[in-house]
């Protein structure tokens, strides 16, 4: 499974367990601070391929270091499906 995708499920879970409106609070309030996570994140990478996480790190670290990434994060956690 690619980091991508991994990434997306992570998400779906945060939404179905009701924390989305949680994460985009903290993702509002951590903006700043935003690529230093990123970093953060790529320095534990490799811990998080004991848990087949790495890609998802990876991918997180990508959508946090650009503000459009931030845009696409946000549009993800806020989408609610309906349509």
């Amino acid at each position: 499974m690619d980091g991508k995708t991994q990434l997306v499920g992570w998400i779906e879970g945060a939404k179905v367990r009701g924390s989305a409106p949680l994460l985009l609070t903290l993702l509002d309030a951590f903006e700043p601070l935003a690529p230093a996570l990123a970093q953060g994140l790529l320095v534990a990478q490799p811990l998080a391929k004991l848990w087949r996480g790495a890609d998802a790190f990876g991918a997180l670290a990508d959508l946090l270091e650009e503000p459009e990434g931030l845009r696409e994060l946000r549009r993800q956690l806020a989408d609610d499906g309906a349509e």
